[in-house]
């Protein structure tokens, strides 16, 4: 028999036989549906969404979305998954009325609403379930599954269950609220102007030299040394160059792993105070607000829009990062690991971070090379949009002019190798674990070698343009990142255990004319940035500041300044950067396995029985390659049966010839995985590509492994 209508949408028991009380009923019935499923779906969809982006105001930033798209983003967050899910149920029941009659057509309505609002809780139960318990996986599906039922139960035999749901309809709105107006990403959907100092003058006298800034991300300066503590010159040869020809403070810090706080506190020269979003609105007095009475303004950001429209008129909105379809496809993959039962981690936004190539922009002029083994010479092709923008803006100008680039290199992802040509990698390929962060580690390298090409680039313009001796140019990051096993990242963990691989950073100061290298120990930390370039500028800087200019004054040596969160101080030892300097502060490597057989050919080599089956999850990237796109799927990733041990080689073939090999790493909720980096791009070859995986024996005989 059918529920009382005050418990949920079935009809009444007594339904009336007039027409008009008859609709009137069923629309009563289906109002309290869709505020159930509204209430229902903010607790699953609005509010985990709401508060992860909310917390990274970076995130729209970066994929260029202005205040219409970000309140149509919150709008697809609240408005449509209730909408879908009830009218689903709603069409579903008007069809059932149809064929089955009222009384049983609103039966069958009343069990659909009631599964959907099971599915929901049982949403809802999964990730409660993923922060108070261990539990993960299938016995967490069970749970949750068990959870939702019980739920619907309740909500089928009670009446005050569906009351507290239609009270609970309001959560949706705060939720809103919230965000737009307490979050940090607030500032993005309300930038109310704030008055600063307003701009830097020019000091009496002083000629304003060309500035070419250029800030790199999550880039420390272990990364750069070689085991005595000097710039590995072999692996990159430009940064060698810069270090020769520059001063290098080989004692500068950033003050904070978190872009959104460093950058900042780079550009304004103040430690991070509270939590804003890098935006104008928040941060007025800043680096392009000085420097916009002598200088025009040529400024590419990336996560951050601190140059306002007044002096950057002619910034780019971001459209070509992707604005609200991407915004969407990011929150969808977003939304997937919050429900997911896996332990997947919840997904940093930062993790969309990618530079767009131009082809991918829309703004490709020149023809793709017809040389299958290209590199850098499709220059607008294979390489960062914004990136080719600032080239072009590096030419003589008749007023002074700040040339300004953050470029997230080599921040995460790491999908480039040092020619440029770009590779995919799977969603949720840890960067940690065993197996896992020595392969990250590698890829990172590899992805600091290509900024070591982009920098060569940058140079090379600036040589032909004649403006690299008049210029100041500026070389640094705004933090580092961590690659030991155990505290990978740049979180307080890794800071606490490894503070030398997240603070130290490259820092390369070339004044006007200076062609001879200098190394400078003094003690730096980034809020010295400004006063310093303003100072070598001839702009001050019309407001108080944290950090010194190295022109004017020396730290004290003193422990260092570390934000985890603004406001809150934390101090490093100073004594850290002993460890840098003799190369000990970063990670080590372990050589890689079995360098003899790579290269070499498949015939050349003993083969043995099959070793079991493997799966390839990119095998079909093979199919047909084009190089000229600038991609090859040089990740090969795939999974293998447990009958392949733990720390097992596998030598993956490109087209019978041995390109990489990596171990089997410890199961996980991904299964028993490897992923090999294929490094030499001469094996691959333009159409369709074979790719062939064995166990390597510990007498190098090699075991095929079946797909």
């Amino acid at each position: 028999m059918a529920e009382p209508a005050a418990a949920g949408p079935a009809p009444d028991d007594a339904p009336p036989t007039d027409a008009a009380p008859l609709a009137g009923s069923r629309r009563r019935v289906e109002s309290r549906a869709l505020v159930e499923i509204v209430a229902l779906c903010g607790l699953v969809i609005t509010q985990p969404l709401l508060d992860v982006t909310g917390k990274s105001p970076d995130f729209f930033l970066f994929h260029g979305a202005g205040r219409r798209d970000i309140l149509l983003l919150v709008a697809a967050y609240t408005v449509l998954p209730p909408l879908v899910l009830w009218g689903t149920g709603a069409v579903l029941g008007l069809l059932g009325r149809r064929v089955a009659g009222p009384a049983r057509g609103g039966a069958v309505r009343a069990v659909l609403h009631t599964v959907t609002l099971g599915l929901l809780l049982a949403a809802l139960a999964i990730q409660v379930g993923k922060q108070l318990t261990p539990v993960r996986g299938a016995p967490l599906v069970v749970l949750a599954v068990a959870g939702g039922a019980a739920g619907a139960y309740a909500y089928r035999r009670w009446q005050v269950t569906g009351q507290v749901l239609r009270v609970a309809a309001v959560g949706p709105l705060v939720f809103v609220l919230l965000f737009v107006f307490a979050s940090p990403a607030s500032a993005v959907v309300l930038p109310g102007e704030r008055s600063g100092a307003g701009a830097g003058a020019s000091r009496g006298g002083v000629r304003h030299p060309p500035v070419v800034m250029l800030i790199l991300d999550e880039f420390p300066l272990t990364s750069l040394l070689d085991a005595s503590g000097a710039i590995d010159a072999r692996r990159y040869p430009n940064f060698a160059r810069l270090a020769g020809e520059s001063t290098w403070y080989r004692n500068a810090t950033g003050v904070s792993g978190y872009t959104p706080y460093a950058l900042p506190a780079m550009l304004t020269g103040r430690y991070p105070g509270e939590q804003q979003a890098p935006h104008h609105s928040r941060y007025p007095d800043n680096l392009f607000t000085a420097f916009a009475g002598p200088y025009q303004i040529q400024a590419q950001e990336s996560i951050t829009q601190l140059c306002p429209p007044r002096v950057c008129p002619d910034r780019a909105a971001g459209s070509a990062r992707g604005g609200l379809p991407t915004l969407l496809r990011e929150s969808a993959t977003l939304l997937q690991q919050i429900v997911s039962p896996s332990e997947t981690g919840q997904r940093d936004p930062e993790d969309s971070y990618r530079e767009i190539t131009r082809r991918e922009a829309g703004d490709a002029d020149d023809p793709p090379p017809t040389d299958p083994q290209f590199r850098f010479g499709a220059l607008d092709e294979n390489q960062p949009a914004r990136f080719a923008d600032f080239l072009a803006t590096l030419r003589p100008t008749v007023r002074p002019t700040l040339h300004f680039l953050h470029l997230l290199l080599p921040h995460s992802p790491y999908n480039y190798l040092p020619s440029g040509i770009r590779y995919g990698s799977p969603d949720g390929m840890p960067n940690d674990g065993d197996g896992w962060v020595e392969l990250a580690y590698r890829r990172y390298l590899l992805q600091v070698e290509y900024t070591d090409r982009l920098l060569g680039e940058t140079l090379r313009r600036l040589d032909e343009t004649g403006l690299y001796d008049d210029a100041l140019v500026v070389l640094t990051a705004d933090h580092g990142v961590s690659f030991t096993p155990g505290v990978q990242g740049r979180g307080l963990g890794a800071v606490q255990r490894v503070p030398g691989e997240v603070l130290w950073v490259p820092l390369f100061v070339k004044r006007p004319g200076q062609r001879a290298g200098a190394v400078d120990d003094r003690n730096w930390e980034h809020v010295d940035l400004l006063p310093t370039v303003a100072d070598l500028a001839g702009v001050e800087v019309p407001w108080r500041t944290d950090g010194a200019s190295a022109l004017r004054t020396t730290r004290a040596p003193a422990d260092k300044h570390y934000y985890d969160q603004p406001g809150q101080p934390r101090m490093v030892p100073a004594g850290v950067f002993a460890d840098v300097v003799a190369g000990r502060a970063g990670p080590v490597l372990p050589a890689q396995p079995r360098p003899d057989l790579i290269g070499r050919s498949v015939a050349e080599l003993p083969l043995g029985p099959e070793a079991g089956s493997v799966t390839v999850r990119n095998r079909s990237d093979f199919d047909q390659i084009d190089q000229t796109g600038g991609r090859l799927p040089a990740l090969v990733y795939g999974t293998v049966p447990d009958s392949v041990p733990n720390g097992a080689l596998l030598a993956v073939a490109v087209n019978g010839r041995i390109g990489a090999v990596a171990p089997v790493v410890p199961p996980d909720p991904g299964g028993q995985r490897f992923g090999a980096l294929v490094t030499d791009e001469s094996l691959f070859l333009p159409g369709r590509n074979t790719v062939d995986v064995f166990q390597v024996t510990d007498a190098g005989t090699l075991r095929p492994l079946r797909d």
